[in-house]
């Protein structure tokens, strides 16, 4: 396993092909796998994303919904929106793109989504269904972490997983859903002295900080698996890629690793959603 790269663009495949007969029957049952995406303002980055999330369902077969609202939008205004598309029977997965206009109350409106709908896993209900180990719509970066894990056959249980950020849509769902699989997990903040000796502990290193090139190549144990779920401008992870691919047995590339399949998990958990309205296991 001397150098594996993390291929997230075999893994999403491979997810998007296991939904497609799923995706199939739903149709024949006349269901058809609904996403909402809601982009509140003009950033050209969140409106890329959208287009990108909204693509890869209609290659798929699943309707994407694209709702754009001008950036004067209000929170009582967005709200609104959101009771709508959770009462609407046709909508199987609201997902509100990150970020909103500094005006919004964007927890309050996260906080609205109905946890049926909840596919991008922003909810503190959601959140506490994953920590307590029966979520059903992780947030999609931390599932997309374990796909690759998983896909990969990379062990888990008994390893000491580092993951550095705390966010309470990537570093802390993500600790909770290794603890889960019986992983020993330090989570690594700003706050964290000696940060440099923790991340050496790591069989496993999860970065999820927001700064390029953040974790250095010495940080890395020999022989550690390295998942980096940064993406800053540039193309470029929170891992200077070339230093650590030195010490590490398994490494995600920026971009190419788990971008990709974060984006297939939100398709996974849409399907997964329309599938409940029928309870179709």
């Amino acid at each position: 396993m001397e150098n594996l790269i993390l291929d997230g663009r075999v893994v999403a495949q491979n997810v998007k092909d296991r939904l497609k007969d799923r995706v199939a029957n739903l149709v024949n049952k006349g269901v058809t796998p609904c996403l909402a995406t809601i982009l509140v303002g003009d950033d050209p980055s969140s409106e890329t994303y959208v287009r990108m999330k909204g693509n890869a369902c209609e290659k798929l077969g699943i309707k994407s919904l694209r709702i754009h609202l001008p950036k004067e939008t209000t929170t009582e205004e967005l709200l609104t929106k959101i009771k709508e598309l959770n009462e609407d029977e046709t909508v199987h997965g609201i997902l509100l793109q990150h970020p909103v206009p500094s005006h919004i109350n964007e927890r309050k409106a996260f906080e609205a989504i109905d946890i049926r709908k909840d596919v991008d896993g922003v909810t503190s209900f959601g959140y506490g269904q994953t920590a307590f180990g029966f979520g059903k719509y992780p947030s999609c970066t931390p599932a997309a972490i374990m796909e690759i894990m998983d896909y990969y056959n990379i062990p888990i249980e008994g390893k000491h997983a580092v993951v550095i950020g705390r966010s309470p849509i990537l570093g802390k769902p993500v600790s909770a859903l290794l603890l889960n699989k019986n992983a020993t997990v330090t989570t690594c903040h700003s706050k964290t002295s000696n940060l440099a000796e923790v991340v050496k502990l790591g069989d496993i290193v999860v970065a999820a900080v927001g700064k390029p090139n953040f974790i250095q190549g010495d940080w890395i144990k020999k022989g550690a698996v390295v998942l980096d779920a940064g993406y800053n401008k540039g193309n470029i992870g929170d891992v200077d890629y070339e230093a650590c691919l030195e010490n590490a047995s398994a490494i995600t590339p920026v971009p190419g690793g788990v971008g990709p399949v974060t984006i297939s998990m939100l398709l996974k958990h849409t399907v997964d959603a329309a599938e409940e309205t029928l309870n179709i296991k």
